[in-house]
């Protein structure tokens, strides 16, 4: 740019762009996507009067996008999960016997463990959500559960495994970026994950199933039209026990879903009464559609499909571009130039690590930035004032893994509001895990827990002796 941006203009800018955002889905109560796009737009303006040429805020949308490719192909391949197993039987059988096993005041508890050990099997949230976390949504709906509660849990057991599964990205991505064994990262989180989660789980026992009331009749008259309408047996579960199989081998992600999707299929095409290639592919693209004749069931079964992901992606798409822009304008140097090169105390480190992460949650909507940007930047700091590195790595961790999903406009927001059917601002008050694990970050870096803050340069000698 022509002419330089100062930190007060970024500040007020990043002030704008959330104060527009909270406006808009608080007050408002409008989508998020026009709102975001228009903070696109401003953002770009402001690049252009400061001097910066169309190509360099063209190149910076690209790229913000470009970064974000996977997660979209993982929202895509989701879809095509969702709707395979909605057409071969899995979610149907899942929901049948679910209904029989979870009982309402027990559900929110329920639904917390069953995801967590998906999650930590899989070391993705988004694989739990869109498998297991659709057949919990839709025991919910038929137990009469409050839907923001069971998403709070369902969501908190789906992002422990993906903060602590070592089979999970950020899990690897985070001690990476930091220059920290990937186990000794794992144990350092301990000290945050294991309360917080403790807490989670008194809280929803305590919740039970927030007012839920199972109509034995009405479970009774979906179990039965769950059995007369699709294939109720244990054979539609192999595509999900192929799906953790593999995860647990260590396999890439997409090429695990599909797998779980082809699997599917071919369940399918031996259980299902005249299926037909047609079906299959319309299903693929629109998501089963069917009329049973029971509404519940048919509110629960026609799910999936590629477009059902749409507006996730459009969403996901627009917040990319924005965050793309704030990086090609200097926008996120500007916040860490002030802090990065200085010697500080232990709490306001990490306290200013939390707040970045958290800040680019807001601002950028994407996990891998929130992780990436704080982790680089603020390294030598961390070395400087002799704060041992597991600290930055768990920090980034808590403020950018985890509060990713509390952002309505971000990549996990935006696909867990979609496929939940429970939008982001609904089942935050119930996400407990997700937000009581920043607050033990903060808590124990004021008190000094767990910290082991050296001396100024002991921990440039320790690395040097490494």
């Amino acid at each position: 740019m022509k002419k330089e941006m100062k930190l007060p203009v970024a500040l007020g800018l990043f002030t704008m762009i959330f104060a527009v955002m909270f406006t808009s889905l608080v007050y408002i109560k409008v989508e998020p996507h026009i709102p975001l796009l228009a903070c696109l737009i401003l953002l770009g303006a402001v690049g252009v009067a400061f001097g910066a040429q169309w190509k360099t805020i063209e190149k910076g949308i690209l790229n913000g996008i470009i970064a974000g490719l996977q997660p979209i192909m993982i929202l895509l391949t989701v879809g095509l999960v969702i709707a395979s197993w909605m057409l071969s039987g899995t979610v149907p059988t899942l929901l049948f016997y679910g209904m029989d096993i979870i009982q309402p005041e027990w559900f929110a508890v329920s639904a917390l463990i069953i995801t967590v050990i998906v999650s930590s099997f899989t070391g993705s949230s988004f694989t739990t959500v869109g498998t297991v976390g659709v057949a919990l949504m839709g025991i919910s709906h038929v137990l009469g559960v409050n839907p923001a509660l069971a998403a709070g849990a369902i969501v908190s057991g789906a992002c422990f495994g993906d903060k602590m599964s070592p089979l999970s990205d950020s899990t690897n991505f985070a001690p990476g970026v930091v220059g920290v064994n990937m186990f000794e990262h794992i144990r350092h989180m301990m000290w945050t994950t294991v309360p917080a989660f403790i807490l989670t789980a008194i809280a929803f026992f305590v919740l039970g199933g927030s007012g839920g009331n199972a109509n034995l009749q009405e479970i009774k008259e979906i179990q039965s039209v769950l059995s007369n309408e699709f294939p109720i047996h244990l054979v539609t579960l192999i595509s999900p026990v192929v799906v953790l199989v593999l995860a647990f081998r260590k396999l890439p992600i997409i090429p695990i879903l599909l797998a779980g999707v082809t699997v599917s299929i071919i369940v399918g095409f031996f259980l299902v009464p005249d299926l037909t290639l047609q079906k299959v592919i319309n299903t693929m693209q629109n998501g089963l559609q069917i009329q049973t004749g029971n509404e519940t069931v048919d509110t629960i079964v026609n799910k999936g499909g590629l477009m059902s992901m749409m507006w996730s992606i459009s969403l996901v798409l627009i917040a990319l571009g924005l965050g793309g822009v704030i990086q090609a304008l200097g926008m996120f140097d500007l916040l860490f130039g002030a802090v990065k090169n200085t010697t500080q105390k232990a709490s306001k480190l990490i306290a200013t690590t939390l707040a970045s992460s958290v800040g680019i949650n807001l601002l950028a909507g994407e996990m891998y930035l929130s992780i990436l940007l704080p982790g680089q930047a603020l390294k030598d700091a961390y070395i400087k004032s002799g704060v041992p590195l597991k600290n930055l790595s768990r920090t980034v961790e808590d403020g950018g893994t985890l509060v990713n999903p509390l952002v309505p406009w971000s990549v996990s927001g935006a696909f867990f509001a979609s496929t939940l059917g429970v939008s982001v601002i609904e089942y935050i008050p119930y996400a407990l895990f997700l937000w009581l694990s920043p607050m033990f970050t903060l808590l124990l870096a004021y008190t000094g827990w767990s910290i082991g803050q050296k001396k100024t340069g002991s921990l440039e000698n320790d690395h040097t002796a490494a």
